[in-house]
């Protein structure tokens, strides 16, 4: 249901109601997780004010928050003031959770006062009956490993104060390691104790439970699964439904999958009666696809309670809905964690965070998640997303408020956020940084001056915080970006300039001989690891990362703080990784000093000098690039598509031995064609196409066509190792003064969708 009233609190208040020693008026008849609500209310607010407030069935004076029931849509509540009276009235025992969360995100709490917008009043009820996020305590999620009992319980406080009602939990084994040498407590145990904390504030458990065994078809493996599951599942205090991916990881035809999953249910039943089953089609092929959707619609399950739609799906969400049978509601399992090589990357990210900050960085993209939760949210009953740490702590915020009120502005979001999570004066300040950081990520980096806009804000919030908001891991959070960005800013700069004087000196090779342009051009690049640009910059963003390891117990190394691996948030370790072609181009020079002669020298100088040009009349495009892409076809892209099942999108892959022009790709996933169209074309000329094949796939094969009707070269090997291949393009194909080329990886393939991987395309005319 949508909020149903206006808040009075939309204005400034001329008022505020003093709340500073309240009295909490709670009746002895309060459920188990009501009483756990009010301890919630009454441990936040003594956190940040240093005020306690007393809890009692009856108040004769002063300040009062009464709770009690209401009546009206489950999970609801209303929220009232007047004189000096806050009632709280939840239609129902999470109702009551809500209504206290909603009020610790509206109250102005500052050391010694406690205070609330006279006048204020709502009622309302959640849009989506789930909204949830997955909590993994496993190795590879780069902080939640560290978490003892009392930080998860903390966090699950802070999921439920923003409107989420269920948390998805992990077994102890998965597609991870057995331990971490963070782990306060066993996984099993751990994984009982999250259950019990769930149940005792009333929140839906949720297991995430792949099947990972490699022959599902084989009796013996599937009485050993169930006893496995039920080992597990019987331990928990709490299960209300076990949701079972069809791949990433786990690899097991529809058929086999669904009969496991029918005797999963069986015992689950033994031990959780009301518990539901959910499955993913994630990473089926297009065989298994249609193989899982006729078992939906020919034989309908009755034990299966609904689907997921989540990463590594090859048709989108509405089709999803269009094929499944209405029995079967859907859940969506948004990925809110990763950067790239994920269900919703960041559009045009630049290839220097993609190389440095890469795909598990502390990622806030309100605006962005807010895009995906209304495109896609409406064809669902909920959500409960994909998590793997704290880095999207505020894409959990804006999710979980939108999944309550999908009409909430995201700044306002924020603004919560801000007040509740970092301190009350910092609402504003604290919630345009956040905008800010994300905008950090759009346009070009070189080109992006707003990055040192939003370092010079954080910097002033920076000076004039407490002790408490610096020691604060959601604020050290958000300075260690800003400061990361502008670091990496400034790294590109100086080293993209090293790179132009460089490649200055080895044009005058023709005039002062190849040896000496090398030497001088080396010497040049040479300089970007003598000493760091921007020392400064630099150094905080060590001192907050141990800052967070203390905090939060974030792992943004491998070396310091013993993360898994360096693509699982550990980015201090890549955040000197160069930003120009040095190492290639120290390559190249050692391939040229062994050429004989001069001349042969010189022409392959001219050749690194000279790469991007296509010759006279021709074409360059650096697909990565989204400056320098002037032919490709993107499609609908991320407003209309945030999945780019139908655009391109660009992807990434470092190599420092490669041209940074291949660290980056355009791409086009599952069995979509990426395209480009040329036009003004010669009519009489013939063309010769040059294309690198880069990207993180190299084992997929494609091919090449010109127009609906001409192979320009079938599916081939990509080279290994990266290097430019080149064809001929059929004269009849640009006999109309245009080109439409278009490329496509192996049809019918499962998994991750990538493949057709294109970094850098040349039309010349012969």
């Amino acid at each position: 249901m949508l909020l149903l009233l206006l808040l009075a609190w939309t204005a400034a208040p001329a008022r505020a109601l003093d709340l500073t020693r309240a009295t909490v008026v709670a009746p002895a008849s309060l459920s188990g997780p009501e009483r756990k609500a009010v301890a919630m209310l009454v441990d936040e607010v003594e956190k940040r004010s240093q005020e306690r407030w007393t809890v009692a069935p009856s108040a004769q004076a002063g300040a009062v928050i009464r709770i009690a029931r209401g009546q009206g849509a489950a999970e609801g509540y209303s929220i009232r003031s007047s004189g000096q009276e806050v009632a709280i009235a939840g239609n129902d025992a999470r109702g009551v959770l809500f209504g206290i969360g909603c009020l610790l995100r509206h109250l102005h709490m500052t050391r010694g006062a406690v205070s609330l917008a006279d006048g204020f009043q709502i009622t309302t009820a959640p849009r989506y009956a789930l909204r949830g996020h997955q909590l993994g305590y496993r190795p590879k999620t780069n902080s939640y490993d560290g978490w003892n009992v009392a930080m998860w319980e903390q966090y699950i406080r802070d999921l439920a104060v923003f409107g989420a009602n269920a948390v998805e939990l992990i077994p102890p084994r998965s597609d991870d390691a057995a331990d971490s040498p963070h782990f306060p407590l066993p996984p099993m145990r751990m994984m009982v104790e999250m259950s019990r904390l769930l149940d005792e504030y009333g929140l839906d458990v949720w297991v995430w439970y792949p099947a990972m065994d490699p022959d599902y078809s084989n009796p013996a493996t599937v009485d050993a699964a169930v006893r496995e599951w039920a080992d597990v599942l019987r331990r928990l205090p709490r299960v209300d439904a076990v949701f079972v991916p069809g791949g990433d990881p786990g690899h097991t035809a529809p058929r086999d999958l669904m009969a496991l999953l029918e005797k999963q249910t069986e015992s689950l039943h033994r031990l959780h009666p009301k518990a539901q089953m959910w499955v993913s089609p994630q990473g089926f092929n297009q065989e298994w696809l249609d193989e899982f959707l006729a078992i939906l619609k020919d034989r309908q399950p009755a034990w299966l309670t609904g689907i997921v739609f989540g990463p590594q799906q090859r048709i989108s969400l509405r089709a999803l809905r269009a094929a499944v049978p209405r029995r079967y509601p859907i859940r969506h399992y948004p990925d809110i964690t990763h950067s790239l090589h994920s269900q919703y990357p960041v559009p045009d990210w630049d290839f220097a965070y993609a190389a440095t900050e890469g795909r598990e960085v502390i990622n806030p993209r309100p605006a962005g998640e807010a895009r995906i939760f209304r495109l896609l949210q409406p064809d669902t009953i909920g959500f409960l997303t994909y998590s793997e740490g704290c880095n999207d702590d505020v894409n959990k915020a804006v999710w979980s408020a939108l999944g309550w009120d999908p009409d909430m502005p995201v700044i306002e979001i924020l603004r919560q956020y801000a007040r509740y999570y970092i301190a009350d004066g910092l609402a504003e300040p604290f919630a345009q940084g956040l905008l800010a950081l994300e905008g950090n990520w759009r346009a070009p980096l070189a080109a992006n001056a707003g990055v040192e806009t939003t370092l010079a804000q954080f910097r002033s919030m920076e000076r004039a915080a407490t002790p408490q908001v610096r020691a604060n891991w959601r604020f050290q959070q958000a300075l260690y970006r800003a400061y990361y960005d502008a670091y990496t800013r400034a790294r590109l700069l100086w080293e993209q300039d090293l790179e132009r004087r460089a490649v200055d000196r080895l044009r005058a090779a023709p005039s002062i001989g190849s040896p000496a342009a090398m030497a001088q051009a080396e010497a040049i690049l040479d300089r970007a690891i003598e000493g760091h640009v921007a020392g400064d910059l630099r150094a905080r963003c060590f001192e907050l990362a141990e800052a967070l390891f203390q905090s939060i117990r974030m792992q943004l190394s491998v070396e310091r703080y013993q993360a898994i691996a360096v693509d699982r948030g550990a980015n201090l370790d890549t955040i000197d990784r160069p930003l120009n072609n040095r190492t290639w181009l120290l390559d190249r020079f050692a391939e040229v000093r062994r050429l004989e002669p001069e001349a042969a020298r010189l022409r392959a100088i001219d050749g690194i000098v000279n790469w991007t040009d296509p010759g006279p009349g021709g074409f360059y495009d650096d697909l990565g690039s989204a400056a320098l892409q002037p032919h490709l076809v993107r499609g609908p892209g991320f407003q209309e598509d945030p999945a780019f099942l139908q655009s391109s999108l660009a992807g990434f892959q470092y190599n420092a031995h490669y041209r940074s022009s291949w660290w980056d790709y355009a791409e086009s996933l599952n069995d979509a064609p990426l395209r480009m169209h040329y036009g003004n074309l010669d009519p009489d000329a013939q063309y010769r196409i040059r294309v690198v094949y880069a990207g993180d796939s190299p084992a997929r094969k494609i091919r090449l066509a010109a127009g609906d009707k001409f192979e320009v070269h079938p599916l081939m090997t990509k080279p290994s190792p990266v290097a430019p291949v080149e064809f001929d393009i059929p004269r009849p194909a640009t006999r109309k003064g245009e080109l439409d080329l278009s490329w496509y990886r192996e049809p019918g393939l499962g998994g991750n969708g990538r493949g057709c991987q294109v970094s850098e395309v040349w039309l010349m005319r012969k």
